[in-house]
């Protein structure tokens, strides 16, 4: 594929970031999906519970394509840890028996270690942005 030198230059940031956030949920997804298919048991659950929190964070980046890396992850982490707190009161499992989608968003049964794999996801999550943030400056830094 041939694309001029200039043509990717036209393209607005808010755009491409959002593009790489869209690209970035998939893989997360396939990812959730494929350990799901080869692993079982605490690997698969624990991974599923850190994927969440980068799927997460993902969309916060699609939504608002110039969050800072720390500032997504604290939201996706702050809304993983919403979810699973609110396992405590019983609404998301009333909820998940009648809804499909309301279980793989919600959940059921509290877990207090997933706490943790949320925080392990969104520190996931931080690193990988913080990394693709900070390279078109590295970029532009050496041009």
């Amino acid at each position: 594929m041939n694309v001029k030198p200039g043509l990717l230059a036209t393209i607005p940031r808010t755009v491409t970031v959002r593009a790489a956030a869209l690209a970035a949920a998939l893989v997360t997804v396939a990812a959730g999906l494929g350990i799901r298919s080869a692993a079982g048991g605490d690997v698969a659950k624990y991974a599923g519970d850190a994927l969440y929190t980068v799927l997460i964070h993902t969309l916060v980046v699609l939504l608002a394509p110039r969050v800072r890396p720390l500032t997504a992850a604290g939201v996706a982490l702050a809304f993983s840890w919403a979810v699973e707190l609110a396992q405590l009161t019983g609404v998301p499992a009333d909820l998940a028996r009648h809804s499909t989608v309301a279980r793989l968003v919600l959940g059921s049964t509290f877990n207090a270690p997933d706490l943790l794999w949320y925080a392990v996801g969104a520190a996931l999550a931080w690193a990988v942005h913080r990394g693709l943030r900070s390279r078109p400056a590295r970029a532009r830094a050496r041009s």
